[in-house]
């Protein structure tokens, strides 16, 4: 499975495995068989920060999950431009910084297409999308091995090909994010139960945030509640993309807090500035806004 890291509903998605079934890790304690092709995934405004990347390799890892699943791909989605969040710089910059900051990970991609698209992308058709994405590259794969000549094939790939069933595709974010549920008018009902219903989340620990306790207030998130997966963070990290931007605006160093090529790449096009923080000041989340016009249509 793959997992989309997300921070708050800002526009990014999960991902799938081409082969076998993918699962994101799953707490300690839970019985069942192994799975593979799994890929954590998150997605967000993808600020300047390590945070995203960490949820990722934290989730990975999770002890829980060693011997039972196999992670194949982590997606990063940077939600499009006319998601309306205050301070949001061009998804050209943060395709680019998210690019550059996993340089070195052999298993975290950046994914454009949600900010690729003509307007803002609700998370679950996001979701749909990367899911899709992998049926079909695990169709393909599929067809691939089938016509190999059997003498061309090794034996992993006779393994795989073997065993391989359907991906499975989580929601990966901060603990947080299922406040977010709560929010009048920020997240529809119907797709609040698909997201963790169909595909489910995996949710990483922080400090200040009982996610146990805003499962239990939620009917919703209890019904379901065994498809999302807590994980605990043991080095907590409490540095905010927001801190960083206003670091950076104030002209004070961010270096060790977030890697030199992005640090550069900022500084280059002058990217965080009191100016940026500043674009869609006093705007409504997109979400909100309409939300806004179904419940009152302009009169003509």
């Amino acid at each position: 499975m793959r997992c989309l890291p997300r921070s708050l509903p800002r526009g990014g998605r999960p991902a799938v495995s081409a082969q076998g079934q993918a699962a994101m890790p799953q707490p300690q304690g839970w019985q069942g068989p192994r799975q593979r092709g799994a890929s954590p995934g998150a997605s967000g405004t993808a600020g300047p920060r390590r945070g995203q990347p960490r949820l990722s390799c934290t989730a990975r890892h999770q002890p829980g999950s060693r011997g039972r699943y196999q992670v194949i791909e982590g997606i990063m989605s940077p939600v499009n431009d006319s998601y309306g969040k205050k301070g949001l710089v061009s998804a050209r910059h943060r395709i680019a910084m998210a690019k550059l900051a996993l340089e070195t990970s052999d298993w975290i991609r950046v994914d454009p297409w949600e900010s690729e698209q003509e307007t803002w992308t609700e998370t679950v058709k996001v979701l749909r999308h990367h899911y899709n994405e992998s049926l079909r590259l695990l169709q393909s794969k599929k067809e691939f091995m089938k016509n190999k000549q059997p003498i061309e094939r090794s034996t992993e790939d006779s393994l795989s090909y073997q065993h391989s069933g359907l991906p499975e595709l989580k929601l990966l974010c901060g603990a947080d994010f299922l406040q977010t549920f709560k929010t009048p008018n920020l997240w529809k009902e119907e797709h609040i139960k698909e997201i963790v219903e169909k595909f489910g989340l995996v949710c990483i620990s922080r400090a200040g945030s009982d996610p146990a306790q805003y499962i239990n207030e939620s009917d919703l998130l209890t019904k379901f509640q065994h498809n999302i997966f807590l994980v605990k963070e043991w080095i907590q990290n409490e540095i905010s993309a927001t801190q960083i931007r206003y670091a950076l605006c104030r002209g004070l160093s961010v270096k060790y807090l977030i890697p030199d090529s992005v640090i550069s790449y900022i500084a280059q096009h002058n990217i965080y500035t009191e100016e940026s923080e500043r674009k869609n000041e006093g705007d409504l989340l997109q979400p909100l806004k309409l939300c806004n016009t179904t419940v009152n249509p302009l009169n003509d």
